[in-house]
């Protein structure tokens, strides 16, 4: 009962929701055409001129298109960016995109790019050949090709539509030339719906190693605790994190009179630990289903916080439960694409990878040689 349970909530939240699909055919859906993810890769249509927004089957709108400055083509980035190239994989591999977007404004912390983006991407992968399974990380701030329009961008850039494809296709074009890997299906969600997710649990176990906090947002004690969405998604996605120096002084009046510094090395690559382990421990928190009532309320949860590729039939949402039947957690793989920090011209932090994806999946065993 328990492995069943683990495989239920593995689907729902790493690939695409399924049986929330299944139970609620009521998700979003966005248009995803292999052919023309296949088209885009193939450079068949080259255009740099943005759509409003994507064919997305809901009342609402995806947002604003992500702006970012354009990237000066040099040399020495083209030079390195040819590790983004790699060889096919021919193993038999099933794999499934999740991208979390979040959508800010000119106040946020980050606010060199305005409107939607990909702020998490994860590739399941799932090798049907050797019997293994990961979660790779791809870091937002990859520096990648267009496929679409030749510019240089962050690879969350891509994940906004053109005149080549949805922002779905653009996205899994870019995913699928890095890795060289057909992408089946892919699925977003937004940090809000996400942090409902948590808060559905009545939160989530976060341990840490030193007491940290970032101004308000959050501050969590050494050791072991439960929060609620709110703190583990400001946790996960903190770029400046403070650490407690010695012990902590509250004087008579309550306020926090202790020594606090900024957290060494606190970067995009931290960001993407901390995912991962909210991912984890949500798909922990399965051994507290008590009653098919509090798994309902967990996929209404989803209903309202995924948006889902439409060839995600109910028959293909079945066989993907019936093949990962026996999937265990311990058995997945938590990676991250090796990078290399990189600063442009501007200033501007990116990161570049340092290997190809091929010989990456081989040095972490995904794949039979």
């Amino acid at each position: 009962m328990k492995e069943n349970r683990y495989v239920i909530l593995f689907v729902l939240l790493i690939l695409v929701g399924v049986s929330g699909y299944i139970l609620f055919p009521n998700f979003q859906t966005q248009e995803f055409d292999q052919d023309v993810v296949e088209n885009i890769m193939d450079g068949v249509t080259t255009t740099s001129i943005a759509e409003s927004s994507d064919s997305i089957n809901s009342n609402n709108q995806e947002g604003n298109n992500a702006i970012e400055s354009p990237i000066k083509i040099v040399p020495e980035i083209e030079n390195k960016l040819k590790l983004n190239q790699t060889m096919a994989i021919n193993d038999k591999i099933t794999s499934y995109l999740l991208i979390g977007s979040d959508k800010r404004n000119n106040e946020s912390e980050d606010s060199y790019i305005d409107g939607q983006r990909a702020d998490v991407i994860i590739l399941g992968f799932f090798n049907e050949t050797i019997n293994k399974n990961a979660l790779i990380s791809i870091p937002r701030d990859t520096l990648v090709k267009n496929l679409c329009t030749g510019t240089i961008e962050r690879i969350n850039a891509s994940y906004k539509q053109n005149n080549c494809g949805n922002s779905a296709e653009n996205i899994v074009a870019a995913v699928n030339n890095l890795s060289g890997i057909k992408i089946e299906h892919i699925a977003s969600f937004n940090f809000d719906g996400f942090e409902k997710i948590i808060d559905s649990f009545d939160g989530i176990e976060i341990c840490v190693e030193k007491t940290q906090r970032e101004g308000y947002a959050f501050e969590l004690q050494k050791g072991c605790q439960k929060v609620n969405g709110s703190t583990a998604l400001n946790w996960a996605r903190s770029r400046n994190t403070e650490v407690l120096v010695g012990q902590k002084i509250i004087d008579e009046d309550g306020n926090d009179n202790s020594e606090w510094k900024k957290m060494d090395n606190v970067s995009d690559l931290s960001r993407v630990e901390r995912q991962q382990y909210l991912v984890i421990q949500l798909l922990t928190e399965l051994e507290n289903f008590s009653s098919f009532g509090e798994l309902l309320q967990f996929i209404q949860a989803l209903e309202e916080t995924f948006v889902v590729d439409e060839g995600l039939s109910i028959n293909k949402a079945t066989n993907i439960l019936w093949g990962l039947r026996t999937v265990d957690l311990n058995d997945i793989s938590k990676l991250t694409v090796p990078t290399t920090p990189y600063e442009l011209e501007d200033g501007r932090q990116v990161l570049i990878l340092n290997g190809n994806f091929y010989d990456f999946a081989a040095e972490n065993l995904l794949i039979d040689e």
